[in-house]
C-alpha cells in the first residue's frame, strides 16, 4: 500500500513538472508572437486559453499533493 502511494505521489510530482515546463513554454511563446506586433489574434486567444488551462491544472494538482492540514 505504501509503495502505491509513493508511486502515485512520484506520477504526481512528475506530472506536475510537466505541466509547469508546459506552461512556461506557452508564455515564451505568446511573448514572441506578441514580439512580432504582426500576429493571428485568434491564435494569440487560443494559446492564452491553453495556458490558462494548464495553470488550473497545475494549481488543482498542487492543491491535491498540499497534506490535509485538518487531517
Amino acid at each position: 500500500m505504501t509503495a502505491t502511494i509513493e508511486t502515485h505521489l512520484f506520477e504526481d510530482r512528475s506530472r506536475l513538472k510537466e505541466l509547469r515546463l508546459a506552461h512556461r513554454e506557452l508564455d515564451i511563446e505568446i511573448q514572441q508572437l506578441d514580439k512580432r506586433g504582426h500576429f493571428d489574434h485568434i491564435s494569440l486567444k487560443r494559446l492564452k486559453k491553453r495556458k490558462l488551462a494548464l495553470k488550473d491544472m497545475i494549481v488543482r494538482l498542487e492543491s491535491e499533493l498540499i497534506p490535509n492540514l485538518n487531517a
